[in-house]
């Protein structure tokens, strides 16, 4: 069924927005420095290749550029003064369409406007997607935006959609954190030795 384009060339059905704001471990120590925030934009977008299989996905893959940056656009209006330090990107391939078709929407021309957004980005930006009904969750891998090795980084945002993804959709998701894990004490690289390391060390 063909659905028609609201955005760019897609139909996107609805946008979604979560924040979470930490500010003390499960254990009781309150946080050291700034609290914690990580956030989430979504959008549930028709997947023009439901129920069908294609060549080529050029379908999603053309504009993705575009939807990119609109998704940028959205987590600087919500990250306002804040530093991103962390990033990572998921999707949800509703249960007519390939899994590969939500690998189709986080190709680096969706991933690059997104990085400018956010101050750029030296490192591989993490990924990960699955096939779901409506009210499935997924955890967005996190991991420092410059240098994919920094350990207090390693991190996840949650997120569930009560109504998505439909059949014939993908949720596109992206998360940022804020900082690192609270209290992080496993050592590694820190984010203040990065400067002037590329961004898979």
């Amino acid at each position: 069924m063909v659905k028609e384009a609201n955005f760019c060339g897609y139909h996107v059905r609805k946008w979604y927005a979560f924040i979470e704001e930490t500010h003390a471990l499960e254990t009781g120590p309150l946080v050291d420095g700034e609290p914690l925030h990580k956030i989430a934009i979504a959008a549930a977008i028709h997947n023009p290749y439901a129920g069908t299989f294609s060549a080529t996905l050029d379908g999603i893959v053309e504009n993705s550029r575009l939807l990119g940056e609109e998704f940028g656009r959205r987590l600087q209006a919500i990250v306002g003064r804040r530093a991103v330090q962390s990033y990572g990107k998921a999707a949800i391939v509703g249960l007519l369409g390939e899994y590969e078709h939500g690998n189709a929407y986080l190709t680096n021309a969706f991933a690059d406007p997104i990085r400018s957004a956010l101050g750029g980005g030296k490192a591989w930006f993490p990924s990960t997607g699955k096939r779901g009904a409506a009210g499935s969750a997924i955890d967005i891998p996190l991991a420092h935006k410059d240098a994919l090795y920094v350990r207090s980084h390693y991190d996840t945002i949650t997120a569930t959609f009560t109504d998505a993804p439909s059949l014939d959709e993908v949720v596109v998701i992206v998360g940022v954190a804020t900082r690192g894990r609270l209290h992080a004490r496993l050592g590694g690289l820190r984010p203040d030795e990065i400067e002037g390391r590329d961004g898979l060390r």
